[in-house]
């Protein structure tokens, strides 16, 4: 498909004018979008005609927020996503080991299960989770990935005992007594989770081509692996020399612990096989569904005055911020209280002041679930971007009213807020916390409608328009690369994504429902639907 005409439906060019009647790219290339009688003027005979047929056309959504080497692991695991009950997860985890055969004291991992869904909204507890696998030791995931559980055996090989402290910014489940309940939280079960053997490399690189599938169904032709370590750098290494990366992937180095990162690997600063570094990533706080988001104000219910907590004190963030402005690395930061976004936009505001180098690093809030309209005007006074967990707004909006009230709880993801503010900003789905479906995501932020059916902040809905900007435009330039992608315009990248309908044109409520087609790469189809018009 390098030397092809498309024609016959709604090119969407996200730029002016906003449709075209014609593309054609050559090389990977788009070398003209407009008018079709002068698309035909530029073809040849070797150029292949696509009618489209009356389905849309338009620029690849860019994935501004996952973790895919994570996901491609978590297909190595038994998926606890939405279930309902103790019983429920047990039935997955012996199907699991009876399809697997793991040896008896080999870790079973499960990710995925959301307390929210359980019974009482309670975590399961070690005792419970003995039942389930009694040959094993057994962990459990958080969808959140800030949170999970273990059975006392895998208690025992992660070397936690009653008498373990908690870790700064973490906490070790106990009951009144003293005696561990299983439960992990943040830093409790982030540090330790590394001591879990992975998958083989090969099972690895396998489940890798499978988690880039999931992506192109949904249009993706860049992706992100939002925090990453020299091991999991390595890999994702590996699986480019071996030509296994098909989407372009940006890595984010951890600046806790891989700040080297960068340095021990210089070429990695621009593509190397579909593989670069975008820069670094830092933890501030939680999960405001779990109740860990570091907040301003107290949650709803509960322990009276409690807030969540940071991860890092004010002058280590600081010292995370002078370093990437020193370096000139991008900075991308979780904060989803608006404590944390105080902490990170202080800091920032700080080491810009102190640092020499005024190097322009478009840094990112990742998350931003409870930024404040002060906290945006700051923001767009220090160029510093917002990426929004928008699809919040559905997964866990009910959840998100009984945590925080319905003031708080309306004004989370303040995307219009943000756009008013003049706030750059993205959209994403932490995937693996919910699938990267990119048109659920349009259809979050311009509905905003709760699992229960409830407004989760009318005021803060956007056009389609708007959604799909934040998914295309303003995410290629997240990352630095609105020269080459984002929009179809002559000279950027031919990366496409062929649709069933025009979203434009669709109603808001259908927006879930609009299905791709075809995903296109550099002028490469990577995947179609069956049956399809490619």
């Amino acid at each position: 498909m390098n030397n092809t005409l498309f024609y016959g439906g709604p090119i969407i060019t996200m730029t002016e004018p906003l449709y075209a009647q014609a593309l054609l790219i050559r090389r990977g290339k788009i070398v003209y979008c407009g008018q079709l009688a002068q698309a035909e003027e530029l073809a040849d005979e070797q150029t292949l005609r696509v009618d489209l047929q009356g389905c849309a056309l338009a620029p690849s959504f860019i994935d501004c927020h996952s973790h895919l080497s994570q996901v491609a692991d978590s297909l190595h695991y038994v998926s606890l996503a939405g279930a309902d009950s103790i019983e429920e997860m047990g039935r997955r985890i012996q199907a699991w080991i009876a399809e697997n055969k793991p040896e008896p004291g080999r870790w079973v991992v499960g990710s995925g299960y959301d307390h929210n869904d359980l019974p009482g909204g309670l975590h399961p507890t070690a005792r419970q989770l003995d039942e389930l696998a009694p040959d094993h030791p057994l962990l459990i995931t958080h969808v959140s990935g800030h949170m999970g559980a273990a059975n006392t055996r895998g208690l025992r090989e992660l070397g936690i005992s009653a008498a373990t402290p908690d870790p700064a910014g973490g906490y070790i489940g106990r009951d009144e007594t003293g005696c561990l309940t299983g439960y992990l939280e943040e830093n409790a079960l982030i540090q330790r989770v590394r001591q879990i053997p992975k998958p083989t490399q090969q099972q690895r690189l396998e489940n890798l081509v499978r988690a880039q599938k999931i992506y192109l169904r949904q249009g993706v032709t860049t992706c992100q692996d939002g925090k990453v370590n020299k091991a999991d750098f390595e890999f994702l290494c590996a699986a480019a020399k071996n030509g296994v990366l098909e989407l372009d992937a940006v890595a984010y180095a951890d600046l806790k612990n891989a700040e080297d990162l960068l340095d021990q690997y210089p070429q990695y600063r621009s593509y190397q096989r579909n593989l670069k570094i975008g820069g670094y990533k830092i933890f501030l706080d939680g999960s405001p569904q779990g109740r860990t988001a570091w907040m301003t104000k107290p949650y709803q219910g509960g322990k009276e005055g409690y807030k969540g907590y940071p991860i890092y004190t004010d002058d280590a963030v600081r010292e995370f911020c002078q370093k990437a402005l020193e370096s000139g690395d991008q900075l991308l930061a979780h904060c989803n209280g608006d404590a944390a976004a105080q902490q990170f936009i202080d800091a920032f505001e700080k080491a810009l002041g102190c640092c020499r180098c005024k190097n322009q690093i478009r840094p990112v809030m990742i998350h931003a679930q409870t930024v404040r309209p002060d906290q945006l005007d700051r923001m767009a006074q220090l160029d510093m971007m917002a990426s929004f967990f928008v699809a919040h707004t559905y997964y866990w909006g009910d959840v998100h009213r009984q945590n925080f009230g319905d003031e708080r709880a309306m004004a989370i993801s303040p995307a219009r807020t943000a756009l008013e503010k003049g706030v750059r900003f993205t959209f994403h789905q932490d995937a693996p916390v919910v699938p990267p479906e990119m048109w659920r995501t349009v259809w979050c932020a311009v509905n905003r409608v709760s699992k229960t059916g409830a407004v989760i902040g009318e005021g803060e809905r956007i056009s389609t328009l708007e959604a799909m900007k934040a998914l295309t435009v303003n995410a290629a330039y997240q990352y630095f690369e609105e020269e080459s992608k984002g929009t179809l315009e002559a000279g950027k990248l031919a990366d496409l994504m062929i649709l069933d309908r025009d979203p434009l044109e669709t109603p808001p409520m259908e927006l879930k429902d609009v299905q791709t087609l075809a995903t296109i790469k550099e002028g490469f189809l990577l995947w179609q639907k069956k049956d399809e018009i490619l």
